[in-house]
């Protein structure tokens, strides 16, 4: 399993993903979730991917080689594409062509070959679109009451998100709300793991402003850790107990 979120905000685009990969308790690995697929003069295409490892390297090496689209009939690449749209379109059949392909192969093996994809990116100095891909290769776009998608193990950092993500939220402080998002992740879920890697989109720009990995001697990292953890133990006990609810009886020995 992994855990991978895109955040857009007004200011621009953060993505993230985590590195951790596993067959079984006794088979993880590290590998990356995150890449830059195409980073040139007014160009940046980035994806970030969750599920069956096959499918998406092998959707990754036709989107490097060139997909024929079946609207145009010619073989189409992400540095050509006018919008970050059309990428969306191109990875998107290289994904189902990928899984389609694989799904003949292991038919009888009971072997899962689901897989999402998070792709992002600006061109032409245009602001950062953000999609979800499906297996079958249809995807939904990021919008501004939403401003966020994620894949993979999402279910323990999306409190997080709906509570402190907004469309006018700085650039800086997603980036530190979506590492409160994979602290919370990580501590509930042993199939999500450090190594997190990052990049940042900013509006207007098109190019990458942050490339950076996240280790697991990160300072900043560690901090975020700590204080989040001890700020929602000082919440809990500010909150007034509820009024239909007593404390012990003060007047009662521990064995009644």
């Amino acid at each position: 399993m992994t855990y991978c979120v895109g955040i857009l905000v007004r200011e621009g685009l953060v993505m993230m993903g985590d590195t951790r990969t596993n067959a079984g308790v006794d088979n993880i690995s590290t590998y990356r979730k995150l890449r830059v697929l195409e980073s040139g003069e007014n160009r940046v295409v980035a994806v970030a991917s969750a599920g069956s490892l096959s499918v998406t390297q092998s959707a990754l090496s036709r989107v490097a080689l060139g997909i024929v689209m079946p609207d145009s009939g010619e073989k189409e690449r992400l540095a050509d594409a006018p919008t970050v749209f059309r990428c969306a379109q191109i990875v998107g059949q290289a994904l189902s062509d990928a899984k389609e392909s694989i799904d003949r192969v292991v038919r009888d093996d009971k072997i899962q070959t689901d897989a999402t994809l998070l792709l992002a990116g600006s061109i032409d100095g245009r602001k950062p679109r953000l999609f979800l891909i499906y297996g079958a290769g249809n995807f939904i776009e990021c919008q501004p009451d939403t401003p966020y998608l994620q894949i993979g193990e999402h279910k323990y950092g999306k409190p997080v998100l709906d509570r402190m993500i907004a469309w006018d939220t700085p650039l800086a402080e997603a980036i530190k709300i979506g590492l409160i998002s994979f602290s919370a992740t990580m501590r509930s879920n042993l199939a999500v793991g450090l190594p997190i890697d990052l990049i940042s989109i900013r509006s207007g720009v098109s190019k990458l402003e942050l490339v950076y990995r996240i280790e697991a001697d990160d300072d900043y990292y560690s901090e975020i850790n700590d204080r989040w953890s001890n700020a929602l133990r000082a919440a809990a006990a500010a909150i007034p107990l509820p009024q239909y609810a007593s404390e012990p009886d003060a007047g009662l020995s521990a064995g009644d």
